[in-house]
This record gives C-alpha cells, structure tokens and sequence, in this order.
C-alpha cells in the first residue's frame, strides 16, 4: 500500500470516531415543539379594561376658606350624556364642545382651562395650538384630525336670550357641535323683576332652537358661581335672586332631561358661595367677576367633575 492510500485511510478512521453518526449536509431538523397551551388571546379583567380606559381625575387644591362645598359632580340621571361619552372614548372623529355664555365665559380664562385640560385628556391634534386671551376669539381651528375640539362663544351682560337669535344660533349651529355647555345666571339674576316662568321660556327657546339644527345635540346647563349687588347705603351685598336663579335652571334641567353641574351649590349654595370665593379672595372689586386665581379653579372643577362623569360612563358600559 502506496503512502497516499495510507494517508486517506487514516483520514477515515479520524472521520469515524470524530463524527459516529455520519455528517449531514443540513442541520438535524429539532422535533415538533409541543403546544403552548398558555397562549392565545388574552381577555382583560373588568379591572384591566377600566384602567385602560379611565380618565386619571385631577386632584384640586381648594383653600382652606371653604367651607360647606358639596360633592364635585354632574348630575345626569337622565343619562343624556352618554352617546357623547361614546363619541369622546372612540375619538374616531374631531369631537366638538361648544361653551356659551355671559361675561365669566368670555373672559376666556374659565373656559379655555377646561379646554386645555381636555385637549390633554383625550387629545388636542384635531386644533392649532393657538393661546387664547381676552384679546383673541376664542373659537378653535380645526386641523381635521381626531380630536377634541372646544369653541367658545361668552358674551359680556348676556343672558340665554341673548344667544335665541338668528345670528347667534347660526354661530352655534355652524360649529356642528357634539356637547353645548350653557353657562347663564349671573345677569338674569340682576333683574330686579326676576320672573322664573319667563328665565325658563328663554332657555326653551334656545335649547330648541339649537335642536333643530342639531337634533343629535347634547346639552350641558352649569348654574352661577354666585355675585353681590349693590345695596343702596349698605354697599354691595349677596345677591338674594341667585338662588331662585339656580332653582329655574335646576327644574328646566330635570323638565328637559338635561344634565347639570351645580356649580353654586358645589362650592357652598346659599349659605356658603359667595363667602367661600370672598375669603379666598377670588372676587375682582365689583365681587361679580373674578380673578386669575377664580375663573382657574372654576375652570379646573369643571373639568374634574366631567371626567368623573366620564369615568361613570365607562364603568357602567363594563358591567
């Protein structure tokens, strides 16, 4: 046997016990893996489901010289609210809010917080981000994007009939708006003469007007934060018409299936609200209308008592 013929059988020999199971052109196929039987689709709890779709509910901090406020909530036993609570969780479209109202809404501030709060909620890419003062409009521009989208339309010295004409109704209307918050009282409530039948004829009108050109229109009525009147020689004093104010909106509220935030009984009603936001020194001078500091926490205690109606609305759809 030749050199080379030795040489290759050694070669063999090393192959054999290097690799006694032969050598593959391929790598040895694993076995089937057995089945997973822990996955598949995985069901949320009810617990999972509401945390994902909670709102977190802003704490506020209210001071110290309140005294007497009532629970932060919407009333809506009616549950009227609860196709734009729909509408607000899907966010397939840009959802529109439309706030009207006297001078505390066209002062901006009480309004555009609420705003702002919602557009960090639920999403503000269906608006320019544009700053809003008492210089500016205070109706949103629309990008066309979901979105939230917050209009508002105040009126210095206005009532709800001064909102009951063509042009206003129009300016409303042409919002297409999906919620119209309807923030009265303060000036009806300046009428010597206050007449409840004819505060509650007023909103009908406008309510029903807006209906027929948005029949699928929700409503929201907010009552007055409270004021002072002057008095003759004893200066200004509490309003004593506000809280026949609030009890015609109450009632029209309940008539119509309409809900309401009662922001006067919230922060002290009669015995409390206008001592409440004097001590913490909210009021400006005429103790009408307020400050920075005042049209804030209004603004911030709205928004606390929507989410939590929101909040209700998502719980009640997981039961």
């Amino acid at each position: 046997m030749n050199r080379s013929s030795i040489l290759g059988w050694i070669v063999c020999l090393i192959c054999l016990y290097a690799f006694p199971f032969g050598i593959s052109a391929q790598d040895e196929q694993p076995a089937k893996a057995r089945r997973d039987r822990n996955s598949g689709v995985v069901n949320p709890s009810r617990e999972m489901q509401l945390l994902l779709r909670y709102m977190p509910v802003s704490a506020l901090s209210v001071p110290d010289s309140f005294k007497g406020m009532q629970e932060n909530r919407i009333e809506d036993p009616y549950a009227s609210l609860d196709r734009f609570w729909e509408m607000l969780g899907k966010m397939e479209r840009p959802v529109r809010i439309v706030h009207i109202g006297d001078s505390h809404v066209r002062g901006h501030l009480f309004p555009y917080v609420m705003r702002k709060q919602l557009e960090h909620d639920f999403g503000g890419e269906a608006v320019l981000d544009m700053e809003v003062s008492y210089r500016t409009s205070g109706l949103a521009h629309e990008t066309g994007r979901a979105g939230v989208v917050y209009h508002i339309l105040g009126v210095n010295g206005a009532t709800c009939a001064t909102f009951a004409t063509d042009e206003r109704i129009r300016m409303i209307t042409d919002l297409k708006p999906d919620l119209v918050i309807v923030s009265f009282g303060t000036n009806e409530a300046h009428a010597r003469r206050y007449s409840p039948s004819e505060h509650r004829w007023q909103m009908q009108s406008l309510v029903d007007r807006i209906r027929n050109h948005c029949p699928d229109v929700a409503f929201l009525i907010t009552t007055p934060p409270g004021a002072y009147v002057r008095n003759g020689r004893s200066g200004r004093v509490i309003n004593p018409r506000t809280p026949r104010v609030v009890e015609t909106e109450r009632l029209f509220a309940e008539e119509n299936h309409l809900a309401l935030w009662d922001m006067y009984d919230i922060v002290g009603g009669k015995p409390r609200a206008c001592l409440n936001w004097l001590a913490a020194k909210m009021y400006q001078r005429d103790r009408i209308h307020f400050n920075v500091e005042g049209y804030t926490l209004q603004g911030l205690l709205l928004h606390q008592a929507f989410i939590k109606a929101y909040n209700d609305y998502v719980a009640t759809k997981l039961d």
